[in-house]
This record gives structure tokens, C-alpha cells and sequence, in this order.
């Protein structure tokens, strides 16, 4: 596989070649050459769009495929198709499968059905067995097996003494603990954010205490064990100002947030859009504005897809009964650019890639020649809209059908592949 691609602009701030546009060719998988201009033989293709920019290759912490068991809801194939359309080349996969990703096995056949395909898969293994939180899991097994980090998904952790066991355990095999910070106690029915929203709207609310209450006990046990931690999905004000202020004190905490929390506000349900029902709820507008300002000043250190497909049964019912989540590989960066089109791309691509590098001790991408190509490919200011029937994951439950987003990704090259959605 040879190609070279056009006057990119590397946006990589961890290479002298940031923010400048040249020439790059890739010679079987590895960057052989960067520079201005370079020349190349009939057999190589040759990429050349204007405006392209190109970034170490993004990194998804928080996404759901069905297999093994819920396979029509997503497969490793589809999910990892949808990931390349958006311009992922690593995705962390979730352990709510069919069986639960709890032991060496489950680890191995996510590791082993993926190993050829142009994304990266990293197994998320279950922090206790059955991701039921009563009991811990091999974790010993699964972090030599390859699991990438440990948590029980969309299934949050309540006990207190199983979360202290965890994080002393996960302390000794120097992984991290994603949790979903929601305590399931308090208004376990609610169906959006606890407010007059929800009141107008006759729904069951769900306080933002709720998930407020769970960071602050899981900071208490991360300041009793020193072990590490990952809130994902945060979704208010207080709960960024409750990390801020344990980073500040230099508590091994980190964050990230969706593409639909910085996007939506409770206000968008007012049409009952069963693709807008997710957990976390949507919250208020101050709220998606306090979020916007952490991506903004660091606070949150990655955007998560929290990708979650469903098939039509699942969303195409009342708004009580629908489940939670929509797909999202396809669209965070177009949604995150949307919202946050004043942010430095630096920041953007951090969030994206070399914050989740750090974070979860990945290797190391960059934009440098003589390396390995794991690279994404996009175009920041071109807008487009999203059409539902045209996305590759295998469902089609996204809020964003029909809405023009500016930011688009166009290609990764990963794995020795290139995949190259417009040229």
C-alpha cells in the first residue's frame, strides 16, 4: 500500500510539524516521507483534497457492540465500520455482551475476532462477575489478555465496599476504573433531568444528585486508595466542578463527556424524541454550557461516543419504554465541532486522541516519519447532513438525522489499511 497524500495540515502539537501543510507518503503502512513537495511513481495513489487536515489517530473510550450474543443490535464488523467512518482507529468496546466480558475468554474472543480489522478493538473487561456488582471479576486474567481498563459499563457500580475492593485491586495491576457516576437509589424510573422540563413534559425525573452523589463517594475512595479513575458521561455543572477540584488536589481522576451532552439540552425533548433518551439525561443549558468551558480549559480530558445502537423495536415505542442511548461513532466530532466551533483543533484532537493515549497508557500516535501509520483524515470546516439510512452501523437510532453539522472525518489509515470515505 502506497499513498501519498496531498498538502494535509498536521495538527499533532506533540511534532515540529504542527500546524504546517505538506506532503505525506505512506509506503506499506509505515509514514516513509514528509515534506514539500514529494514525488512519487505511477503505482502510488494519491490523495488530494483540499482543506484536509490530519491528526494522530482518534481513540473512542466508551462504546457498546452486541457481540458475542446481541449481534443485531451491532456486530465487531459493523461497529468497526462505523468507527472508520468516524474517524476512529481504536475503540474501547463495553462488557454488557452476551456473556458478560468477565473472564479470559470473553477477552479473547473480542481480541481474537478483531485482530483483522482496520480498527482496533480494546476490550473493556467487567470490573465484577456478570457486571452485577457483587462480586469482582479476573481481573488479573483479563488485563493480561488485553483488556484495556475495567468497569462494569452501563451498569455503574453502586456498592461502596465491592468500588473500594475494585480500585485497591486495579491499583496492583495498574488499570483504570471507568465509571458511569449514577446512583440507580434515587429516582431509578426517572426518564429525563429532574426539573419544570420534566414536569411540563409528565415525565419521571432523574436528579442530577444522582450522579453528583456517586462522584463524590467515588472521590473519597479514590483519596482512601490511591488507585485511579474515569468518570464517563458526565453531565452538570457540579459534577465538573467537583473534578476540577480533586485534579487540583491531585487526585488520579479523569473525564470525559458525550457528543449529545455538549450538544442537547433537556429542552430538545419537548418532541419526545425517543433517540434523545439517554443516561445520563440530558440536562439543562447551563449545564451543556459548563461542559462546553471544561473541554474548553482541559477539565474534561476526552469526548467518549457513548455509542449505543438499538434496533427499531427499541426506540420506535413510548418514550418510557425506549431504551437509553443512541449511536454515535458517526457523528461526535461532526456534533463536538458543531457545538464547540471556537476551540483551538489542538484541543479538539487531544480530546479526541492523545488525552486518551495518556490516560489509559495506550501506546503512543504521532504525525512523524518513520512510524507506524495510525492516523485520521478530516476536514473541520466542511459541513454536511447527516442521513440516517446512509450511516454504517448496523442501527440507526441517532437524534442528529437530517441536521446539517460542520466537521467531517474522511479517512483513517490504521493497521497497515487505509479507508477513505471521499478523496
Amino acid at each position: 500500500m502506497n499513498i501519498l497524500i496531498r498538502q494535509v495540515k498536521v495538527i499533532d502539537p506533540q511534532t515540529p510539524l504542527h500546524n504546517q501543510i505538506a506532503d505525506i507518503l505512506i509506503v506499506s503502512g509505515k509514514i516513509e516521507a514528509i515534506g514539500n513537495p514529494l514525488s512519487v511513481d505511477a503505482n502510488t495513489e494519491v490523495i488530494d483534497t483540499p482543506g484536509l487536515c490530519v491528526s494522530p489517530g482518534w481513540v473512542d473510550p466508551f462504546a457498546y457492540f452486541g457481540d458475542p450474543g446481541f449481534e443485531f443490535k451491532e456486530t465487531l464488523e459493523t461497529g468497526t465500520a462505523a468507527a472508520a467512518a468516524g474517524g476512529y482507529t481504536e475503540v474501547f468496546s463495553l462488557p454488557n455482551t452476551a456473556p458478560i466480558v468477565h473472564n479470559k475468554l470473553a477477552v479473547d474472543y473480542v481480541v481474537q475476532k478483531s485482530k483483522y480489522l482496520p480498527v482496533q478493538v480494546h476490550p473493556i473487561g467487567a470490573v465484577t462477575k456478570g457486571a452485577e456488582g457483587k462480586e469482582l471479576s479476573e481481573m488479573y486474567d483479563m488485563r493480561v489478555s488485553g483488556a484495556v481498563a475495567f468497569g462494569d459499563g452501563t451498569a455503574p457500580v453502586q456498592s461502596s465496599g465491592i468500588m473500594l475492593k475494585a480500585l485497591q485491586y486495579l491499583k496492583a495491576v495498574d488499570a483504570v476504573l471507568i465509571q458511569v457516576p449514577d446512583d440507580k437509589s434515587i429516582s431509578a424510573h426517572g426518564l429525563m433531568n429532574e426539573s419544570v422540563v420534566s414536569t411540563q413534559l409528565g415525565l419521571p425525573g432523574k436528579p442530577a444528585i444522582a450522579e453528583e452523589l456517586m462522584i463524590q463517594r467515588d472521590l473519597e475512595l479514590l483519596r482512601y486508595t490511591g488507585s485511579r479513575i474515569h468518570f464517563t458521561g458526565i453531565s452538570t455543572a457540579k459534577s465538573v466542578e467537583l473534578i476540577r477540584v480533586a485534579k487540583a488536589e491531585g487526585l488520579a481522576v479523569t473525564c470525559s463527556v458525550t457528543p449529545y451532552h455538549l450538544f442537547f439540552t433537556e429542552e430538545d425533548l419537548q418532541e419526545y424524541d425517543t433517540n434523545l433518551k439517554v443516561s445520563p439525561p440530558l440536562r439543562s443549558a447551563a449545564d451543556r454550557d459548563a461542559l462546553r468551558q471544561a473541554v474548553a480549559d482541559g477539565t474534561i480530558d476526552c469526548i467518549a461516543s457513548h455509542h449505543q445502537p438499538h434496533e427499531w423495536d427499541s426506540k420506535v415505542v413510548e418514550f418510557e419504554y425506549a431504551r437509553n442511548g443512541m449511536t454515535g461513532l458517526e457523528t461526535t466530532f461532526a456534533a463536538v465541532r458543531t457545538a464547540l466551533q471556537t476551540i483551538p483543533l489542538e484541543t479538539l484532537v487531544a480530546a479526541f486522541s492523545t488525552n486518551v493515549r495518556k490516560v489509559f497508557g495506550l501506546e503512543a500516535a504521532t504525525v512523524t516519519e518513520g512510524n507506524m501509520a495510525n492516523l485520521t483524515f478530516f476536514l473541520p470546516d466542511e459541513t454536511w447532513t447527516v442521513a440516517p439510512d446512509q450511516l454504517k452501523s448496523k442501527s440507526r437510532n441517532t437524534a442528529f438525522g437530517g441536521m446539517q453539522l460542520t466537521g467531517k472525518p474522511v479517512g483513517i489509515i490504521s493497521r497497515g489499511q487505509m479507508i477513505f470515505n471521499q478523496a
